[in-house]
């Protein structure tokens, strides 16, 4: 392999002098430039990026800590991510907590270790203890993607989730239902909490509320979500509908109704927020609100390449997006009684 010896040697110059033509660091005579990028050129020398970026101080490394990626949604995440990454010339190093905090610890740790650039964090403990996330992370650009952490102090993307629960609301409260039940995700997580607000803001402005036992917590996960429905369903005030806070969750309550012998919306409407790659060929087609996933991600990328090559000075920037309501056949009218 070529070294900067060898184009130093071709070039009659010292290594010093070629180093400071490939990092572009230090005045070289035009004469003497030339006949070294000649050298370059002769001899097939590719530089190495490593050295260069260490020079610089930087790695070229993004760190992408998603919650779940056993989760689709978090997989398309991922592919969003590492093609937007590549766009600005960095390479994209992926972790996944499991919705563990000592996982999430670790990977913090980890995040420093590598000396990322930046890191895309969705955080698995919205009470977000700031000190150890600022000594573990290493104090290194962080963007917040998907969940909101109140006391850390940088830049997140989210959903409006409280728009994306009262959607969905409205349109069963429309269809005539009034015993909607929800299965949530974890009430400590601004995602969990915010679609349940926004459910219970939507219940609250026609004068109803839920009804007791009629909020479950399914903890984002389809198979928690199916003993749940199971439980909701077989009650002898079963509900009418059914929101459900993410589209794994989903998954697992349509197993629950296909197992009941229940149809869907015949006898139980569902909705959910969220959805996955592969839910469009359930029959009947779910009634959900969509993420944009490659326009958060896109974002938070951006803001993140931003805070990395022009400081993390100025107050932190929150970017919030719109769900929008995608009308499937999973929701009709009241059963007749």
């Amino acid at each position: 392999m070529v070294t900067i010896r060898d184009v130093a040697k071709a070039a009659g110059v010292s290594t010093a002098t070629v180093s400071a033509v490939v990092n572009d660091t230090a005045y070289v005579s035009p004469p003497l430039r030339a006949r070294i990028l000649a050298a370059i050129g002769d001899l097939d020398y590719a530089p190495s990026s490593a050295a260069r970026n260490l020079k610089r101080g930087r790695s070229q490394l993004i760190a992408l800590a998603v919650s779940d990626l056993s989760n689709p949604f978090f997989a398309r995440i991922v592919c969003a991510a590492e093609a937007a990454v590549a766009d600005w010339g960095y390479s994209l190093v992926l972790f996944n907590s499991d919705e563990k905090p000592e996982n999430e610890r670790r990977i913090l740790s980890r995040v420093r270790t590598l000396s990322c650039d930046g890191l895309v964090l969705v955080p698995i403990d919205a009470s977000g203890r700031l000190e150890a996330r600022e000594g573990e992370g290493g104090g290194i650009p962080t963007v917040l993607f998907g969940r909101v952490v109140e006391s850390h102090r940088c830049d997140t993307v989210t959903i409006d989730n409280v728009s994306a629960g009262r959607q969905v609301t409205n349109y069963l409260l429309d269809l005539g239902h009034r015993r909607i039940a929800s299965i949530t995700g974890p009430l400590h997580l601004t995602t969990g909490r915010g679609r349940l607000d926004g459910m219970l803001e939507a219940m609250a402005a026609r004068g109803l509320e839920p009804e007791p036992g009629h909020i479950r917590n399914g903890s984002f996960r389809e198979d928690v979500a199916y003993s749940v429905a199971r439980e909701l369903l077989a009650s002898s005030r079963r509900p009418s509908a059914i929101y459900v806070a993410n589209g794994v969750m989903a998954l697992g309550v349509m197993r629950a109704l296909a197992d009941l012998g229940l149809s869907c919306p015949g006898d139980v409407s569902i909705a959910s927020t969220d959805t996955i790659p592969g839910i469009g060929g359930l029959r009947p087609r779910l009634t959900r609100t969509e993420h944009p996933i490659a326009d958060m991600t896109n974002e938070a990328l951006r803001l993140l390449v931003d805070r990395i090559e022009h400081g993390p000075d100025g107050e932190p920037r929150n970017v919030v997006f719109q769900p929008a309501l995608i009308l499937g056949e999973s929701c009709g009218p009241v059963p007749a009684p």
